[in-house]
Parts: structure tokens; C-alpha cells; sequence
């Protein structure tokens, strides 16, 4: 096999919990996430040359070390004492510093790219273990589907898939730094806390509208105190049939789950005529069936 071309899949957080601060600096989370089938596009290619050579189709976003598919890639080889020069081509559709995992999604996809391009036979686990050193998303990424996240969000625990549903995803024009985000909690002053045994029990009966219901996201407040659209795309959501709706991540984007197509594409076009996001899809949830790789096109 000289090159694979791979989908590269957003997530979302159904719920998210800040449960402490750890020494280290970083918190300790307990989250639901859920991977969604909004993708980027990942083509990986042996080269005669030597080295790592990364292209995007935008310009403005780095193809070097400082892009952490490239940061994937180099990891890999060095791991593995790979000597064959690496071509990339990177298709981004998923908006960049949107609360959707993106990137770490990226490098999860060229990690799995990697393996199957040099037959290198490693499980999902042996990548996890290599992807929580460029992220703590990237272990979920490689896993995908419907999963509660723990410690820094590697501990992962699969969970049954959320029903068939739509999911209306909203950014709007405005991007959020992560870290900017985690130095404002305060977890002794968090008032409310998502309640994620009831949300997993809702998952395992397939209980679309007690899922929608209970989703909740404790940075939420922190985001949209500072950046009050945050707010007025869910209040906007939720008046035009969204069963729930909840910002995703550290944000700003924020999604509703919608039963019917019709509704999710009526609430699409009210934000988009109010001027509220700068981007919006309609998709779908995706959990890996049986036998199926998930990131191969």
C-alpha cells in the first residue's frame, strides 16, 4: 500500500464536567462525547523524498511542525524508526478552534493512516497511547463513536450509540482559545453539574428526548458570559424544535438535536438570515459498525 485516504470526523459534547483542578495545572473531566459525521478529508502518500511535506486547503493554517498532522506523522516515523518520506494533503471542512476536536481528530486519522500505510499491526489501544502525546482528545478520536472521557479525557469508556438522529452545528464568527477558557473556572463555584449516570442510562434505552434533556456543559457559562451569541444561537436553536441544545467543548459552536431534517434546515436558515454563525451544517451521529474501520473512505 503506498497511500489511504481517510475521513477525519468531528465530535461533540453531549455533556462536560470539570470535577478538579490537578496539580499539574490541567483539570480532571468527566464527559460524553459523541462523534458526528461532519469530516475532514486526510490523504497520506510514500514519497521518493526524504522528510514530511504537508499541504491544506487553506492557506493561512500552518504546514509545519507547528500542524499537528505533521506533528503526527513525525511521531510515528520516529516511534517506529520509519526512513520513507511522507506526503500529506490535509481537506479541512470541520471550523478550526470550534470546541469540535478538529485537530485532534486530524491527528487521530494520520495515526491510523500511518499504521495501516506501513502494516505496522497496532491496536486501538497501542495508538492511543501514542495519540495522548499530542493531545488529550486524540485517544478519543481514534476510538470515535459514542463514549464517556475521564482524567484529562483519556480514560475512555465505550458506550452504547445515541440513537439516529440530526445534528444542527453552528460556529459563529468568532474563535475561542481552550486554555483561555480552563484559567476562568473555578470548580468550587461550578452551581450545577451535569448528571452523566442519567445520561448514559438515557443512551442504554435509547431515550432520545432524556439524552436531549440532560446534555449540559459547565464552560458553557464561562463562554457565552463572554460571548453572549453563544446564548442566542441556542435560544435560537431551542425555539425552532431543537430536542436539546448545548455549546460543544470550550465552544463557541454549538449544536441541536433535531428528529426530523425539516426542523434542523428551518433553524439553520434562521441563523443564517440573522447573521448569527459563520458556519452551519446539518449532519448526522456516526458509530463504527461492526467490522468497519471508520476512518477509511
Amino acid at each position: 500500500m503506498d497511500e489511504i485516504s481517510l475521513k477525519s470526523r468531528a465530535k461533540i459534547n453531549i455533556t462536560l464536567d470539570v470535577v478538579r483542578k490537578r496539580e499539574d495545572g490541567y483539570h480532571d473531566l468527566s464527559m460524553i462525547m459523541q462523534t458526528v459525521n461532519l469530516y475532514d478529508m486526510i490523504y497520506i502518500r510514500k514519497m521518493r523524498a526524504q522528510g514530511i511535506k504537508l499541504t491544506t486547503n487553506l492557506r493561512w493554517l500552518p504546514s509545519d511542525e507547528k500542524n499537528i498532522v505533521y506533528q503526527a506523522v513525525k511521531l510515528f516515523k520516529e516511534t517506529y524508526n520509519i526512513d520513507t518520506g511522507i506526503s500529506v494533503k490535509l481537506n479541512k471542512k470541520i471550523p478550526v478552534a470550534a470546541g469540535l476536536a478538529g485537530g485532534s481528530s486530524n491527528a487521530a486519522a494520520t495515526l491510523i493512516g500511518m499504521n495501516y500505510l506501513f502494516e505496522t499491526g497496532l491496536s486501538n489501544e497501542e495508538l492511543m497511547k501514542l495519540g495522548v502525546k499530542l493531545g488529550a482528545d486524540v485517544p478519543y478520536c481514534i476510538l470515535g463513536g459514542t463514549a464517556l472521557a475521564e482524567g484529562i479525557g483519556e480514560i475512555l469508556t465505550p458506550l452504547a450509540p445515541i440513537p439516529e438522529s440530526y445534528v444542527l452545528i453552528a460556529k459563529p464568527k468568532i474563535n475561542i482559545s481552550t486554555v483561555s477558557v480552563f484559567k476562568q473556572v473555578d470548580v468550587a463555584k461550578i452551581d450545577r453539574h451535569p448528571d452523566n449516570d442519567k445520561v448514559i442510562r438515557a443512551i442504554e434505552n435509547g431515550d432520545l428526548d432524556a439524552i436531549s434533556k440532560n446534555m449540559y456543559n459547565v464552560l458553557e457559562e464561562i463562554t457565552s458570559k463572554n460571548y453572549p451569541i453563544v446564548g442566542t444561537i441556542k435560544k435560537t436553536m431551542l425555539e425552532h424544535g431543537a430536542k436539546g441544545a448545548i455549546m460543544s467543548g470550550s465552544g463557541p459552536t454549538v449544536f441541536g438535536i433535531y428528529e426530523s431534517k425539516s426542523q434542523a434546515r428551518k433553524a439553520a436558515y434562521k441563523l443564517k438570515i440573522d447573521y448569527l454563525v459563520g458556519d452551519v451544517f446539518i449532519t448526522t451521529m456516526y458509530n463504527r459498525k461492526e467490522g468497519e474501520k471508520g476512518y477509511e473512505r
